[in-house]
C-alpha cells in the first residue's frame, strides 16, 4: 500500500504519528490517484461580466475537477478555503450531510490529498468545521499536510441571539483549521492596531514616538551567572565605567552582547539617565526604540466580529429571493478576515466546496483571482446569479467596507469525459493543449501555463531536458510528414526551436522513425503515445 508523503517525510525523520483508521481507509488514501484525468469544458454562453479567463466558476464533481486543475494549478494556489459538509447527523434542503462517519472519512480524504498538491509552498488551507468531525477532520490533516504544518484554530461565533431549542448547551461556535503547505515560507498579514502607539509615550521634536529600554537584563534569566560573556564594562558619561546591577546589587547582565553594545556607543545610540541606587545617584543606559510608522499585530484566534450565520443567511436572501437559502453560509466578513490574512491582491484563492459562492463573491470585490467548485444546479441556480450579482456592483456583504463598485468577469466551465479510457488509451476527442498540460505535468510535477492555442510541439525547459509532443497534426496533418511521427526531419525543426540547448529532449509522439543509434547520438529518449502516457 503506497504511503502519504506527508506519512513519508515524518517516518524518515523518525517520529510516530498516531494516525486514524476505517474500513475503507486502505482504499481511500490512494483514491485520488485513481481519478480519472478529465477535461474542462468551457460554456461561454454561461461566462460572466467580461469573461476573465483569471476567474474560474467549475460545475462538477469536486474530486474530478480538483484532478482536472493540476495540470494547470499545481502549486499556485495561494489560499485554499473550504467549507465541506459537516456530517452532523441531519438532512439539509441542499445536500444530504447525514454521512456514515467513515463514508465522510472517505470522502474528505482524497480530496484533501488534491488541495495539497495545488497549493503554492507560501500558501495556506484553511477548513471550516464544527465539534462533529472536527477533531477527526485535525487528524487527518496532521497527516496530510504534516503536523508540524499546523498554523492555528480560530473560532468564529456563529449565532449571536439567544437560542431557545432544546439543546442543553447552545452550539454557538464553530472552527477554521489552519495549515500551511510550508510553514518555513508561509505568510500571513498581521493587523493593524493604532491602539499599540500607546506603549510609545516618548515624542521627539519632529513628532516621532519612542521608548527608552534598560539596557539592563530584567527578569528571567537576569543574572550575571545566566550569561557571564554580557556582564561587562560601559564607560558612562563621565568616563566611570558602568556595570549591569539590579537596586538590590546583585550583578546582572546586559540585554546585548558586547558588539552590539559596541556598535550603539559608536553611533552614539546609548540614552544615559540618571537614576538612584540604595541612596547614590548613577548613570543607567537605555535604548531608544521608535514606534513602527503603521503598527501591527497578529490577528486573535477568537473572532467575534465577522457577522453571523443569521446575518449572512439575510444578505443571501436579498441576492437570490427566487431560491433556497443555505442553512451553512458563511458570511463574507468572515472569509474577508481569511483572505485579508492570507492572501494579497491578484493571489489566486480556491475553495472547492463553493455552495452559494460566497468565497468567490468575497475574493472577487477583493481583487483576487478565484476558482470556485459546485457540484449538481447549485452552480448555475446559486454560485452564478451570486456572482453576476456582485459584478453588477452589489453593495452587501463587504462590498462598502472595502468600496465595491462592480466589474470583471469569469469563465464558466462543467467537466468533460476522461482524458483515457478503461485500458488507457487517449480518448480521441482530445486536443493536443490538454495532452501537453498533462504530459508536462506528468514528466516535471509542474502546471502548464494557460493560454492561447499552442502553435509548437515544444513545450518546454525543466531542469535541463526538453520535453515535446507530436500529437493531433500540431505541425500539419496525420501522416508521417506530418507531424505525428518523429522523423529525422521533425527531431531536426524540433532541435532547432532550441538552438542553444545541448541537454536531452524527451519526445512523445505515435510512431519513431529515427534509427536508434541517432536517438542516442542526439541524447533523445521516444515515449510512444498512447502507451508512454501516463494515464493517472
Amino acid at each position: 500500500m503506497a504511503v502519504p508523503r506527508a506519512i513519508a517525510r515524518l517516518q524518515d525523520k523518525g517520529w510516530i504519528l498516531p494516525i486514524l483508521d476505517w474500513m475503507s481507509r486502505s482504499e481511500d488514501i490512494v483514491a485520488a490517484a485513481k481519478v480519472p484525468y478529465r477535461m474542462l469544458e468551457a460554456l461561454p454562453e454561461l461566462d460572466g461580466g467580461d469573461g476573465d479567463p483569471a476567474n474560474m466558476l467549475i460545475k462538477g464533481d469536486n474530486l474530478d475537477a480538483l484532478k482536472a486543475l493540476l495540470p494547470f494549478y499545481a502549486g499556485r494556489v495561494k489560499c485554499i478555503y473550504i467549507d465541506p459538509p459537516y456530517n452532523t447527523r441531519s438532512a439539509f434542503g441542499h445536500y444530504d450531510d447525514n454521512l456514515e462517519h467513515a463514508k465522510w472519512l472517505s470522502m474528505v480524504y482524497p480530496r484533501l490529498v488534491l488541495l495539497r498538491e495545488l497549493l503554492a509552498d507560501d500558501g495556506s488551507i484553511w477548513v471550516s468545521i464544527d465539534d462533529h468531525e472536527g477533531h477527526y477532520l485535525k487528524v487527518i490533516l496532521d497527516e496530510i499536510f504534516g503536523r508540524a504544518s499546523y498554523i492555528t484554530s480560530f473560532v468564529w461565533q456563529k449565532v449571536d441571539s439567544p437560542n431557545e431549542n432544546q439543546s442543553r448547551i447552545t452550539p454557538d461556535h464553530e472552527y477554521v483549521h489552519v495549515y500551511g503547505k510550508d510553514v518555513a515560507v508561509s505568510q500571513f498579514a498581521r493587523k493593524s492596531d493604532l491602539g499599540l502607539l500607546n506603549a510609545y509615550p516618548g515624542k521627539t521634536e519632529d513628532g516621532r514616538r519612542y521608548r527608552d529600554r534598560l539596557l539592563k537584563k530584567n527578569g528571567k534569566a537576569s543574572l550575571r551567572t545566566d550569561r557571564p560573556s554580557m556582564y561587562f564594562e560601559i564607560e558612562g558619561p563621565d568616563g566611570e565605567p558602568v556595570l549591569p546591577i539590579h537596586d538590590d546589587g546583585r550583578e546582572a547582565r546586559w540585554s546585548l552582547g558586547r558588539a552590539k553594545v559596541e556598535a550603539l556607543v559608536a553611533e552614539g545610540q546609548l540614552i544615559w539617565k540618571l537614576r538612584e541606587r540604595q541612596g547614590t545617584e548613577v548613570w543607567v543606559p537605555y535604548t531608544r526604540e521608535y514606534a513602527p510608522e503603521n503598527p501591527t499585530r497578529p490577528h486573535a484566534t477568537i473572532l467575534l466580529d465577522v457577522k453571523t450565520s443569521r446575518q449572512a443567511k439575510a444578505h443571501q436572501r436579498s441576492l437570490l429571493p427566487d431560491v433556497d437559502v443555505f442553512d451553512t453560509v458563511k458570511p463574507e466578513q468572515l472569509i474577508e478576515r481569511i483572505l485579508d490574512i492570507a492572501s494579497e491582491p491578484h493571489d489566486l484563492v480556491l475553495d472547492s466546496f463553493l455552495g452559494s459562492g460566497t468565497t468567490a463573491a468575497v475574493a472577487h470585490k477583493m481583487g483576487r483571482q478565484w476558482i470556485g467548485i459546485e457540484t449538481g444546479d447549485h452552480a448555475e441556480t446559486h454560485c452564478k446569479p451570486r456572482l453576476d450579482n456582485v459584478i453588477d456592483g452589489e453593495q452587501g456583504g463587504i462590498s462598502e467596507a472595502v468600496g465595491w463598485q462592480g466589474g470583471g468577469g469569469y469563465r464558466y466551465y462543467c467537466l468533460g469525459p476522461p482524458a483515457f479510457d478503461a485500458t488507457g488509451r487517449i480518448e480521441p476527442d482530445i486536443g493536443f493543449d490538454a495532452l501537453a498540460a498533462h504530459i508536462w505535468f506528468a514528466e516535471t510535477g509542474q502546471p502548464a501555463a494557460r493560454g492561447e492555442a499552442a502553435t509548437s510541439p515544444v513545450l518546454g525547459l525543466h531542469d535541463g531536458t526538453a520535453y515535446a509532443l507530436l500529437y493531433n497534426g500540431i505541425l500539419g496533418d496525420r501522416r508521417p510528414e506530418g507531424g505525428n511521427v518523429l522523423t529525422p526531419p521533425i527531431l531536426a525543426d524540433l532541435k532547432a526551436e532550441l538552438p542553444d540547448h545541448d541537454g536531452p529532449w524527451v519526445i512523445y509522439g505515435e510512431a519513431c522513425k529515427v534509427p536508434p543509434a541517432r536517438l542516442k547520438a542526439g541524447n533523445v529518449t521516444f515515449k510512444q503515445t498512447p502507451y508512454d502516457v501516463k494515464a493517472r
